[in-house]
């Protein structure tokens, strides 16, 4: 299946699939109607450009910019143990980045393109900001990894909690509580630290390897068990790399095609190369 310590494929290597390791040949195998299936993984990189900060980053990142919330460590507002104990600075972390206060960019807007066409098999995102169902991508194609804003619940007896009394309270940084009188706390459905992930996760996990296109987009491939999706996938299966730098195993095989600039840059250059940019425009 490959791993993360395997050589980079050199340019003397010939792919198996693809006629050369650019999009061009990427575009040819969709056009030529020979990709069906394709799973496309999302990270941080994706919204971005929507004006959602990732977590890593030096300076601009959402942990660097913690620090004001006087937690005990920036990764403690998505500890559950720390949650139960002080909701607060989650509940003012959620107010900025509650869904509907951002829009999708124009990755998400291909991603939604990709179902239009009935080509995509599933998504798979790290990503808890709920923009790929706001670009149109249906949400039982969807693996949202870890969690959404998109339900919430007790996190004690696991009643669901109404959405409008959610955003009310998101909108004044407070934190709910069940609705049923137990007295939990109500979190968003967001996977923290110390908890599992969806079982949708688990149960989907092996979908990459019935793909025959696989679209890596904005992901540093730095958190397992999601880093381990893009391995996967068969042996001869183009992967496409969209990001600021090669991350996990790929560039190790060769079908892979490694774009190492943002996220819309690159989706906009497959877009031309498959004669889809007004389509896409007309869809963001």
């Amino acid at each position: 299946m490959g791993n993360e310590n395997s050589s980079i494929v050199g340019d003397d290597t010939p792919p198996q699939t693809l006629e050369s390791r650019d999009l061009r040949s990427v575009a040819k195998l969709i056009k030529d109607g020979r990709i069906k299936r394709v799973v496309v993984m999302t990270g941080a990189g994706v919204s971005t450009a929507a004006g959602i900060p990732d977590f890593r980053s030096p300076d601009t990142g959402l942990y660097h910019n913690l620090a004001r919330l006087n937690l005990p460590f920036a990764e403690a507002v998505f500890e559950i143990d720390y949650f139960k104990e002080n909701p607060e600075p989650f509940y003012i972390l959620a107010k900025e980045l509650y869904p509907g206060k951002f829009y999708p960019t124009i990755t998400h807007a291909f991603i939604a393109l990709l179902a239009k066409k009935k080509l995509l098999r599933k998504l798979f995102t790290q990503n808890i900001d709920c923009l790929e169902r706001r670009a149109g991508v249906p949400g039982e194609l969807i693996v949202e990894a870890h969690g959404s804003f998109a339900t919430q619940r007790c996190v004690e007896c696991k009643t669901p909690y109404p959405d409008k009394e959610m955003l009310e309270h998101v909108e004044q940084g407070k934190a709910p509580h069940c609705i049923e009188g137990c007295g939990g706390l109500v979190k968003p459905d967001i996977v923290f630290f110390g908890e599992q992930l969806p079982s949708a996760f688990y149960d989907n996990r092996s979908v990459p390897a019935t793909a025959d296109l696989m679209l890596v987009l904005g992901t540093s491939l730095t958190v397992h068990p999601f880093a381990s999706l893009p391995m996967m996938a068969m042996e001869g299966v183009p992967r496409v790399l969209f990001n600021k730098e090669r991350v996990g195993d790929m560039g190790t095989r060769t079908d892979d095609v490694i774009c190492l600039t943002d996220c819309d840059s690159g989706i906009r250059e497959l877009a031309e190369e498959l004669g889809w940019k007004d389509e896409l425009e007309s869809m963001w």
